[in-house]
């Protein structure tokens, strides 16, 4: 008991335990993401995912990638190529029941259902029948008396909402379409499209998932749209699987429109094999295409009254992949590793114009650095803070110039860390020299903590164009106070749009960021939005007819200090 006590305090205050064993990861998730075919531009996208659990190994299939993925510990993940599927097409969902896997894509035809007795090899067959209807966004969920059922929809037409249907034992529908989400922009401010959902029309309403906990039926659905940061998964519950279905007030249930990289829709909410719930989401880039996309995966829970969330707030910073079940609130599962990189002062061998130094550690996924060549020896270095501990590095490559395609080969990225305290004498911490694995997300985890005051990235080789970042993030703890508690904060919410607000505070210097919390429930504030170096923050995706409380966190590179004053509006 006084360990369990203990593992809660320590989690409250900030900061996490963990066993030697258990390890981290940093979305977006560290993918060999494909190079699609239908641009100009040459870019990378997975989306639209699903995590499924084949004879205790995970599988993850996302659109638009050639394949899938297998893993056992959701850390390191195995590519499988499949040319027996229709892996061209969006959206895909699977469903294992029994020894067989079953697969469908959306298709604006009737298709068939494809099935597998065994996942790990390239051998799908179609079924003898197609479904009668075509389907977007399809998803199969097989409730525990063995009924299966068929959620789909992927529109921003009123016409066109999420329905279900009951299909047999061979796949087949056995009931006729039933409507179970419409459209309602006016009232949920989050499902109007554009970057702050100002829009004044329907947003897609798309990606319906279905899980049961407890004998309720949660049915989640994503909105406005897969290019902006504001895209997000809302939830209704009901008592059956065909409804009739509530609206929960607090969706967005999974948000993330701040941070590294933006966005938390389209996603598929499953449980690990401790029983442990996860939430795997589509995460935008959107600058070469508008399906320019990632993946990330966040810890998820439903709560002691079932209420259903996404821990988002630190989403893009390191988390723990536990190896037991985990009993208390997701938040333990933050490393507590702070970001060290955030707009420091920066050298390199050459930069363009255009994609000047500032950019690789602007915390923004959606502007990138470039040296002007991808010669061997390009660098990057930025200088950190004194008195700082490194524990982990990503390197997220941004390929540009590039004019790589789905059958273009050699994808590493070879390249060298080093570390130093005056910037004479460096030591080469990460030796990828050698490299032969496609990660354009890089995350490295040191086994011993290093301790620098420059990091620099050295090209070895690229597999295309020039030597260039996204980011490259450090993260670690500083030697030094957290900032002090909010102060100043205020909420203002729109009088003749109760869908916005704008929250205030007064900024401080120690902060590097804040983190606001909010929710329909004054002891469930899980709807976040992180700002880095701000004052303010427009909230545009409010729930017209309910009551909201708010409160601030503030962040620097010491920790975080959560604030205790809580206002209602």
């Amino acid at each position: 008991m006084k360990k369990i006590l203990l593992f809660c305090l320590v989690a409250l205050s900030g900061f996490s335990f963990t066993t030697e064993k258990e390890k981290t990861f940093c979305n977006p998730m560290n993918l060999n993401y494909r190079f699609q075919p239908s641009s100009r531009l040459s870019y990378r996208e997975a989306a639209d995912p699903v995590v499924t659990m084949y004879k205790g190994k995970y599988f993850l299939y996302a659109s638009h990638n050639g394949g899938y993925w297998n893993s056992d510990d959701m850390l390191n993940w195995r590519f499988i190529p499949i040319k027996s599927l229709p892996i061209e097409d969006y959206a895909p969902d699977v469903i294992t029941i029994n020894d067989t896997t079953y697969y469908m894509a959306s298709a604006m035809v009737k298709k068939n259902i494809y099935y597998t007795i065994n996942p790990f090899e390239d051998n799908w067959k179609p079924m003898e029948k197609t479904l009668p209807f075509p389907v977007w966004d399809p998803h199969f969920f097989r409730d525990d008396d063995g009924k299966i059922f068929l959620y789909w929809g992927c529109s921003d037409q009123e016409s066109q909402p999420i329905r279900v249907v009951q299909l047999d034992s061979k796949m087949q529908p056995v009931t006729e379409p039933k409507t179970l989400i419409t459209h309602n922009p006016k009232l949920y401010g989050w499902e109007n499209p554009g970057e702050l959902n100002e829009k004044e029309k329907n947003g897609y309403n798309e990606g319906s998932w279905m899980n049961k906990y407890n004998g309720k039926y949660y049915l989640q659905y994503a909105s406005p749209g897969t290019e902006f940061k504001t895209y997000a998964d809302g939830v209704y519950k009901s008592d059956s699987p065909t409804g009739p279905f509530k609206y929960e007030s607090y969706s967005p249930f999974s948000y993330k429109p701040g941070g590294f990289i933006a966005g938390a829709g389209h996603s598929s909410t499953f449980q690990d094999k401790y029983g442990n719930y996860w939430h795997v989401s589509s995460m935008s880039i959107s600058i070469r295409h508008m399906f320019e996309r990632r993946l990330g995966l966040f810890p998820a829970c439903f709560d002691k009254d079932g209420v259903l969330r996404t821990y988002t707030a630190f989403g893009d910073y390191p988390t723990i992949m536990p190896d037991h079940k985990i009993d208390f609130g997701k938040e333990i599962l933050f490393k507590g590793w702070m970001l060290l990189s955030y707009n420091k002062k920066a050298s390199a061998s050459s930069s363009m114009e255009k994609y000047p130094l500032t950019n690789a550690f602007d915390e923004n996924v959606r502007t990138w650095w470039s040296a002007n060549t991808g010669n061997p020896g390009e660098w990057l270095s930025v200088e950190l803070d004194d008195k700082v501990t490194i524990n982990a590095i990503q390197v997220n490559f941004a390929d540009n110039d590039s004019k790589l395609k789905p059958d273009s080969k050699n994808l590493a990225y070879c390249y060298r860390i080093l570390a130093s305290s005056d910037q004479k004498n460096w030591k080469v911490i990460v030796d990828k020299s050698n490299n032969t694995i496609d990660a354009c997300h890089d995350y490295i985890e040191f086994d011993t903590p290093v301790n620098a005051k420059f990091i620099k990235l050295e090209n070895v080789k690229v597999p295309d164009g020039l030597f260039s970042v996204y980011d490259l993030r450090i993260f670690g703890k500083k030697k030094g106070r957290t900032p002090g508690e909010v102060s100043g904060f205020s909420v203002e919410r729109n009088p003749s749009d109760a869908r916005r607000a704008v929250v205030k505070w007064t900024k401080d210097n120690s902060a590097t960021g804040y983190v606001v919390n909010y929710g329909t429930d004054i002891n469930k504030l899980y709807t976040s939005y992180m700002v880095y170096d701000n004052d303010s923050v427009k909230l545009t995706g409010l729930n017209k007819d309910f009551t909201y409380y708010f409160s601030i966190d503030a962040f620097n590179e010491s920790g975080i200090t959560k604030g205790t004053m809580k206002i209602t509006k």
